[in-house]
């Protein structure tokens, strides 16, 4: 477990306020001059060092990401940083705590990531719906200019630096890296064809990264405290502490940090007051987030709660959006609602993804009232495939993975529906 003194976010429960003068006694924006005099590769060898994994889902090591920016411009065109505030993952709410919370981490992180990767400005692409967060977002950076902290000669530093707030439209294809770009551009919000990589061409066609709140918040606190200080917590390749977002059939809800590699069950148990019902009443666990696959009950509980823990079990970390399931749930009509959220969440771009979304969604429409055929289980999967890996961005991937899951985990429940539909068919003739 977790000590309060190793934890980055110390206000993520909101009970101080959010305003610089506050962070400031928390320890943020402390000597952030100092940080910024180390220079921007030494910044990025410590990131890499302290096995900093990006926290938006995909696990990119951020360190590495930083380091691909080009250290100048031959045209001189500027370099940004974008970061992905826009949360629209359903199961996922760690970012709005940040924001809501403790700003000043995010700005203080926007300005020691810039730096670093010799950015001009940062935007913060927020999520429209996110309406008191962007309140306190836009007032944040508004006293961060004030105090002198970004904008020109940032904190002190002799480097000028920008940070501009975005709202979003309320389009989860938006969070994708190239779609978010585009979102950014004024245009609409599909994603690009990747090559060029946002790090040749992103924003405004120059050098872009982009990355997650959390990725950025903790910048400042792993350069102040040490990489060796971050990378005690959690296993080899799955280093650090993490925000966990708990919700479902567990007594208490919650969004905590710990150390990353925390076993299932130890984290249910310590911050959540366990499954509701007892341990024996879980059914399965979506693990990060609703695109990917769920875990049932018996293969959740011991498993690491990291990258490669949950991997070896068919899943995955994502954004450590952790929904539980217990016996009361109709677990095909929960992964049914999901396919309709991703139908609905198509940008249509790719044939793949905007066909198959809605022909998915159908099926399983059927299986949970147990109208479709036996023989559409196995076709159902084989569309999956079919999407999965055949389109520009992961949306066909999320879409795919919580069927297979499904179906993998869960056949006989399938099959037993369809079995008691044909009985009563029968029955009424």
């Amino acid at each position: 477990m977790l000590e309060d003194r190793d934890r980055i976010f110390t206000n993520v429960y909101g009970y101080q306020p959010w305003n610089l003068s506050a962070a400031q006694k928390r320890g943020d924006w402390d000597n952030t001059k100092d940080i910024l005099a180390k220079g921007q590769d030494v910044i990025i060898e410590e990131m890499k060092a302290s096995g900093l994994r990006g926290r938006g889902g995909a696990g990119f090591p951020t360190g590495l990401k930083w380091s691909f920016m080009p250290k100048e411009s031959p045209d001189g065109r500027p370099s940004f940083l974008v970061i992905n505030a826009d949360e629209s993952e359903p199961g996922s709410c760690k970012d709005r705590e940040i924001i809501r919370h403790d700003p000043h981490k995010l700005i203080e992180g926007a300005l020691v990531a810039g730096f670093a990767m010799r950015a001009r400005a940062a935007y913060i692409y927020i999520r429209g719906e996110y309406i008191r967060e962007a309140e306190v977002l836009f007032a944040a950076v508004q006293e961060a200019y004030d105090a002198g902290l970004i904008g020109k000669n940032a904190a002190g530093s002799g480097y000028d630096f920008d940070v501009f707030v975005h709202r979003g439209a309320g389009a989860y294809i938006c969070g994708e890296e190239t779609a978010m770009i585009e979102s950014l551009e004024g245009k609409k919000g599909q994603p690009r064809l990747k090559p060029p990589f946002p790090a040749g061409a992103g924003l405004y066609g120059c050098p872009t990264t982009v990355n997650n709140v959390e990725s950025i918040a903790v910048a400042p606190t792993i350069m102040r405290r040490g990489a060796a200080w971050f990378s005690s917590f959690g296993r080899e390749n799955n280093k650090g502490t993490k925000l966990f977002q708990i919700s479902g059939h567990v007594n208490k809800p919650c969004v905590v940090e710990e150390a990353m590699s925390i076993p299932f069950g130890e984290l249910i148990d310590t911050h959540c007051g366990g499954i509701r019902g007892g341990k024996d009443n879980l059914l399965a666990v979506i693990p990060g987030g609703s695109s990917v696959p769920l875990v049932p009950a018996a293969e959740i509980w011991d498993a690491p709660m990291d990258f490669d823990g949950l991997k070896a079990v068919g899943s995955g970390l994502g954004t450590a959006a952790v929904i539980v399931m217990d016996k009361s749930t109709d677990i095909v009509k929960a992964i049914s609602r999901i396919s309709y959220f991703y139908k609905h969440e198509s940008c249509g771009q790719c044939t793949p993804c905007r066909e198959g979304t809605g022909w998915m969604w159908r099926v399983m429409e059927r299986l949970r009232t147990g109208e479709a055929a036996v023989e559409e289980i196995d076709m159902l999967f084989q569309v999956t495939k079919q999407v999965e890996g055949h389109t520009i961005c992961a949306l066909g991937d999320a879409a795919a993975w919580p069927i297979q899951g499904l179906i993998r985990h869960f056949r006989p429940e399938l099959e037993r529906r369809i079995a008691e539909a044909g009985n009563m068919v029968e029955a009424a003739e």
